[in-house]
């Protein structure tokens, strides 16, 4: 078995019964996303696929400071399943520098591309279904009238509606590449698309 699989094995019992936002799927879209971009722009392979696979390894034990956790693990599991010693730090640099609300300015490429493809997976259909998962595991109203959204994003929202003003249709402009842009241009229209929808069912107009 490579070390790719083992990786995969592992992140898969890590966080199989993680949140739906965070879980083992987030983890493989994140690696697809990676995949696809790096591919194009002439990543290391290996340092995405090991960083996108071990993101949100430590997400269950730690949320606060998941990305910090998810470094200190990898190490550990990058030794035991034959990973290249030499990229490991590069693969921890990726990790400790993805998360959006930390606000870090990533400099190799890779990690400026984990941090486009966690931040990716936040939004279009794949978000809003996201969004609405997550809000109804925390009891949270899907759309409170007269909470106007926040100007700069906290790290919690008033309601699930709120916080597609708050973070998600913000993202695109967060974003480090070119590439990633053109893929959160038509994520964010889509959501557009669905708020204007739902705001429309939400007043009885249609």
């Amino acid at each position: 078995m490579s070390w790719e699989e083992k990786l995969k094995e592992i992140v898969k019992k890590y966080m199989w019964n993680n949140w739906p936002g965070h879980d083992f799927f987030h983890a493989i879209r994140v690696y697809n996303l990676c995949l696809r971009l790096g591919e194009k722009l002439g990543a290391d392979l290996d340092v995405l696929k090991a960083a996108a696979l071990l993101h949100n390894v430590g997400y269950k034990e730690d949320v606060e400071n998941h990305e910090i956790l998810s470094a200190k693990m990898a190490e550990e599991i990058l030794r035991n399943v034959g990973f290249p010693e030499e990229k490991t730090g590069d693969v921890v640099y990726c990790i400790r520098v993805h998360r959006f609300l930390r606000g870090c300015r990533a400099k190799s490429l890779e990690a400026k591309i984990l941090q486009d493809a966690d931040r990716l997976d936040a939004i279009g259909a794949i978000g809003i279904a996201r969004c609405f998962s997550d809000s109804g595991l925390r009891n949270q109203k899907i759309w409170i009238p007269w909470i106007k959204p926040k100007e700069k994003y906290d790290g919690k929202s008033d309601s699930c509606i709120n916080h597609f003003y708050e973070k998600l249709l913000k993202i695109k402009d967060s974003l480090n590449l070119e590439e990633s842009r053109k893929i959160a241009e038509e994520r964010t229209r889509f959501m557009e698309i669905f708020l204007d929808e739902f705001f429309r069912e939400w007043k009885g107009e249609k």
